[in-house]
């Protein structure tokens, strides 16, 4: 499986100096090259570079691989809004979000990532250093410095382009690294259901409850403290706002990943298996997508829909539950709350008060989001007997 390893570089002056000014010229290039290829309709890299190949490297001074690698850029471009346009992420064909994007071509910014391929940068790793092309000429020996398990990845299983990144004044490569999957289990002894929600972000069917109260405090302050930038109306104030949004963002990943790294060490098959008592079990999670499309929040709960990253903790789970070779198996989301999981009796009424159920009919009682998630265990049992087992036989 694929995997991207970030690495920060820690050019001096002079040499952030030549990569600031490559990645404009890329950019540069990129837009005359956009240019051609939404007035032609050109889709594919051959055609592509046939049109402006020679225009990129006469006018902008790439060299022969760098043309390429802006050529592939656009067209990687244009392959990405047209499945955008296709999954509906920006709207019917009347909306103006969608009118917009496909009336003008695509373009990029100047400080814009720029990938490379092994022609036009070359890894040390014993050295600790790279050595990449910039329209300055080679620079070689530049420093990079990472988290010793992503540099012992990097080293040992990188495969395939790095993207230059120009991030809040620091600069990046990241790589794409290939690592190779631990086999499957395809017999788990038995599953572990997984029900998300806002205020408890995950709540496993053994009863483990990942309360999402300090998240929700956490994103609620850095709401007030946008509000109170965006009400100075400076440029400053715009700056900091970016970047509050990011550690934001950054907050709330490090929170599914620590989520998602002990469900699947839970489950079975990670380093951390004899810390947390592997059980050879599979994950069973609900079918939240488009969730957001079928509910119609207040107005003061919009906020917290919208930010919402149940998305993202599923990622995760999937990503470390495949490098640990942990099957995964998504089941059908419909009245897991108020299903209950002794007797079956389904009812709203089974839901008297927020994160509490009492089934009307046996009694059984108990926290909703552990109920949710005993019932999305059990459809992943029946599930999982419905499509591995034998197949009947004619009579």
């Amino acid at each position: 499986m694929k995997v991207v390893v970030q690495v920060k570089l820690l050019p001096s002056p002079e040499v952030a100096a030549a990569l600031a000014a490559t990645l404009r010229v890329c950019n540069r290039a990129a837009d005359a090259a956009s240019v051609v290829a939404y007035e032609t309709g050109t889709t594919t890299r051959n055609e592509l570079q046939k049109l402006v190949y020679a225009r990129l490297k006469a006018e902008f001074g790439l060299a022969a691989q760098p043309a390429v690698r802006v050529v592939k850029k656009v067209v990687d471009s244009y392959a990405t809004l047209r499945a955008n346009i296709r999954a509906g992420n920006l709207g019917p064909a009347t909306s103006k979000q969608r009118r917009r994007a496909e009336s003008k071509p695509v373009v990029f910014r100047p400080d814009a990532a720029q990938p490379y391929d092994d022609r036009i940068l070359s890894w040390q790793h014993d050295a600790r250093t790279v050595s990449v092309w910039t329209v300055a000429g080679r620079i070689k020996s530049v420093r990079y410095t990472g988290h010793p398990g992503q540099l012992a990845m990097l080293e040992k299983c990188r495969k395939g382009e790095s993207d230059l990144v120009h991030r809040d004044g620091m600069w990046f490569l990241i790589a794409t690294c290939d690592i190779p999957e631990a086999p499957l289990n395809t017999d788990p002894v038995d599953w572990i259901g997984v029900d998300r929600g806002i205020t408890n972000l995950a709540t496993t069917s053994d009863g483990t409850n990942y309360q999402g109260r300090r998240l929700g405090r956490y994103r609620r302050w850095h709401a007030r403290k946008r509000a109170e930038l965006q009400a100075k109306q400076t440029r400053s104030a715009t700056r900091r706002a970016k970047r509050r949004a990011k550690k934001e963002a950054r907050h709330a990943a490090h929170v599914n990943h620590r989520i998602s790294k002990e469900i699947v060490a839970v489950a079975g098959g990670t380093s951390q298996a004899k810390r947390w008592g592997s059980t050879g079990r599979g994950i069973a999670l609900e079918e939240l997508g488009g969730i957001r499309d079928r509910v119609r929040p207040f107005r003061d709960q919009r906020a917290a829909l919208s930010s919402w990253p149940f998305h993202q903790l599923e990622e995760h789970i999937h990503y470390k539950a495949r490098r640990a070779g942990v099957p995964v198996i998504w089941v059908d989301a419909h009245y897991t709350s108020q299903m209950c999981p002794r007797c079956g009796h389904t009812a709203r009424h089974n839901r008297p008060v927020r994160n509490t159920f009492c089934c009307r009919r046996c009694g059984l009682a108990g926290p909703a989001d552990h109920v949710a998630g005993v019932n999305v265990r059990n459809r992943a049992r029946s599930t999982w007997v419905l499509v591995n087992g034998p197949v009947p036989q004619r009579t």
